[in-house]
């Protein structure tokens, strides 16, 4: 069975990060794992040495990390931060909520850039799926886990 490759959508600057988190993973902490396990091999009897143990586990969780963000990195579509007059990914968008008229700036990111408290939105979330391809002026109804509501497209950057 073949697995499935995943688009991961990234900006430049979240590539770039991947990228600098592999190499501190590869070149620092690689070998401070390798050298503990080292360490706890010299005390003797390793079945009973927790030192080994536990660095074996670090080892373990440190590769796994390697490899998901190799994944990532060779799997990664950066998003192309270009001024169009419909809702793309990456694209800055000023909203209104139709219920009270609050207005709120959202940017459209892959979801391993998604942070909500930094108005960072995943394309996959609710408020991204039902304005994306959709152009100023245009009111949508947005079906999330809360409940439906509505929203109009005030401006896109």
């Amino acid at each position: 069975m073949v697995k499935e490759k995943k688009e991961i959508y990234l900006t430049a600057a979240g590539l770039n990060l991947l990228k600098e988190e592999l190499t501190v993973l590869k070149l620092e902490k690689r070998p401070e794992v390798i050298q503990q396990i080292k360490e706890a091999r010299s005390l003797g009897d390793l079945s009973e040495n927790a030192e080994y143990h536990a660095a074996r586990e670090e080892q373990a969780i440190l590769e796994k990390r390697i490899l998901e963000i190799e994944y990532m990195i060779n799997n990664s579509v950066i998003i192309e931060e270009k001024i169009s007059d419909k809702v793309k990914l990456g694209s800055t968008v000023v909203i209104k909520y139709i219920e009270d008229g609050e207005l709120e700036t959202y940017k459209i990111v892959g979801s391993l850039e998604a942070d909500p408290f930094k108005n960072l939105i995943s394309n996959e979330s609710p408020i991204a799926n039902a304005i994306m391809n959709k152009k100023v002026g245009t009111v949508v109804c947005v079906d999330s886990p809360n409940g439906k509501y509505e929203l109009e497209i005030v401006e896109i950057k």
